[in-house]
């Protein structure tokens, strides 16, 4: 009831400062209406924010965010697994030569302007303009020349565990994205419509979500820089390790890897397909729990090794299991006892 009383009286107000505006503007000169306008505008926004801080500290919006703590609380915990994953280390960097500042005191139109351009990071490599040119018709080739990636089922190894860490992450933050929304489609109805049209970002901050990071620059790159001496051209060559480069260079890798005799022919590689594939399955169910996405439609699915690759497992289909968000990020690297026990 308080919450209707609430809308009609913002409504009525907006309404009658309109009808005031009009009203006092019409016998107005140009020059009046600029100033007149603002102040009005001015203060029109004050109204909306005292009415925003008067319902987020009312009883019925506490008592909407009580009724979704419980999903609050989850979307918030994956958020953070989220970000853990997108933490996956790459283990890959240039030589590094030191540090040192270089100032250039030229005339200004004798400035090599390309030096500015020049960047010293341990993911930059500094060559000439033919590796540069080389590095961006052959990227992998180059990346494990010039940034010491050794070929071998260790590297392989490592750089899928990337990739599986990854591709949950990016799938995780649109479930995750999904899951928000439908949370606050369910709850519409019971928020002012001006607050959710106009205010929708402070509503789900007052609700306790946490701000969902959905960019990619978590993703490592890996550069190939050339300036010239003189400073007056420049050029590089970026390779990102998306989740797409990443299953390319993991193919790479597989076809210049020496296997293990006893290796050679039960090892799979950890791709999407791969990955899709167990899931299928383990019919969308999590080995431990048993929750399914019938369950739960936005559930994180991933895919763990029975048998961690650091205590001698391998990337095969049958150590390979679909585990929830949750049981993944509890089993760490332990074996447990079940995971050999079929479904159903």
């Amino acid at each position: 009831m308080r919450q209707n009383e609430s809308e009609t009286g913002a409504g009525c107000l907006l309404v009658v400062i309109t009808f005031i505006i009009a009203y006092i503007a019409t016998p107005l000169s140009f020059l009046q209406l600029i100033v007149f306008i603002p102040i009005i505008y001015g203060a029109v926004f004050l109204i909306y924010q005292l009415y925003c801080n008067l319902y987020f500290n009312s009883s019925k919006f506490k008592i909407i965010k009580d009724s979704i703590q419980e999903y609050t609380k989850n979307s918030n915990e994956l958020n953070h697994h989220i970000q853990e994953l997108k933490c996956s280390y790459v283990n890959v960097k240039s030589y590094d030569y030191g540090e040192s500042h270089l100032h250039d005191y030229s005339n200004y139109n004798f400035k090599r302007k390309e030096w500015s351009k020049d960047i010293k990071s341990n993911r930059v490599y500094n060559c000439s303009a033919t590796v540069c040119k080389n590095a961006s018709n052959q990227p992998f080739k180059y990346l494990c020349k010039y940034f010491d990636i050794k070929i071998s089922e260790e590297t392989l190894s490592n750089f899928e565990s990337v990739l599986n860490d990854f591709a949950a992450a990016e799938q995780g933050k649109k479930l995750l994205q999904r899951e928000r929304d439908a949370i606050m489609n369910n709850i519409k109805s019971s928020i002012p419509p001006l607050i959710y049209s106009f205010s929708k970002n402070r509503l789900i901050k007052e609700l306790g979500f946490e701000v969902i990071d959905l960019s990619d620059l978590y993703f490592p790159v890996y550069t190939f820089q050339y300036v010239s001496a003189g400073g007056n051209s420049s050029s590089k060559c970026d390779i990102k390790l998306n989740v797409e480069n990443l299953e390319k260079l993991i193919y790479y890798l597989n076809d210049l890897v020496k296997f293990r005799n006893s290796v050679e022919g039960q090892r799979a590689l950890m791709t999407a397909s791969l990955r899709e594939r167990i899931k299928t399955r383990d019919n969308y169910t999590c080995r431990q729990c048993k929750l399914s996405t019938n369950d739960e439609k936005n559930l994180l699915l991933e895919i763990d090794h029975v048998i961690p690759l650091s205590k001698g497992g391998i990337t095969s289909e049958d150590n390979l299991q679909t585990l929830c968000w949750k049981c993944n990020r509890s089993k760490g690297a332990k074996i447990l006892a079940d995971s050999f026990a079929p479904l159903g």
